[in-house]
């Protein structure tokens, strides 16, 4: 997959590609993810970055296991572009955390990967944060208000700009911005020691 070179496509050849997949054509999943693949390198690399998901699970890694995971799926209804990274990104997350859960798990509850949040992303600034703490924290925002996980994966993990995301939730930019603000302060809110809230 990583040999072979990115042909120039058109948005909408992509998306077609896209449509095809998620009609059971698995030759256009075939097609797709040799295009995406740097894209998705990119989406793993910042997931990696700030869930500092160690040295063992690297970038390669979680983009084939993600590609596997997606493309073994029953089932893929993807819309566009945006979409797929969206539903990519939740993939990478998935996998990353269950990594870190088999390593604490064979570590008999020993190493936490943590994840450095800065202001500009969720809003912990000069902290490192539990991966599995960090998860933990979108399932109880995504059990109150699971759009605002929907944007969170693809403003956090994705790394969609605001109007890309605005486009994916087919929402105003306006409103990306106030659901930000908002899940930000919950996973704020949630990441805090005990003892702070």
């Amino acid at each position: 997959m990583r040999d072979q070179p990115a042909s120039p496509m058109l948005p909408g050849q992509i998306t077609d590609l896209l449509v095809r997949w998620s009609r059971g054509d698995k030759g256009a999943a075939d097609a797709l993810f040799p295009i995406v693949y740097e894209e998705l390198r990119r989406v793993a690399r910042g997931q990696r970055r700030r869930l500092r998901a160690g040295d063992t699970l690297n970038t390669t890694a979680v983009v084939h296991e993600a590609y596997l995971k997606l493309v073994d799926a029953p089932h893929v209804s993807v819309r566009d572009r945006q979409h797929f990274l969206a539903l990519a990104a939740r993939a990478m997350r998935q996998i990353l955390v269950d990594h870190a859960r088999r390593r604490r798990a064979s570590k008999r509850g020993g190493e936490a990967y943590h994840t450095g949040l800065d202001r500009g992303e969720i809003g912990v600034e000069s902290r490192t944060l539990d991966v599995l703490a960090f998860d933990e924290a979108l399932n109880k925002l995504g059990a109150l208000e699971p759009r605002l996980v929907q944007l969170v994966e693809l403003r956090f993990f994705a790394g969609l700009s605001v109007d890309e995301t605005a486009e994916a939730l087919e929402l105003a930019p306006r409103t990306v911005d106030r659901d930000w603000r908002r899940a930000r302060a919950f996973l704020h809110h949630e990441l805090r020691p005990a003892g702070d809230r």
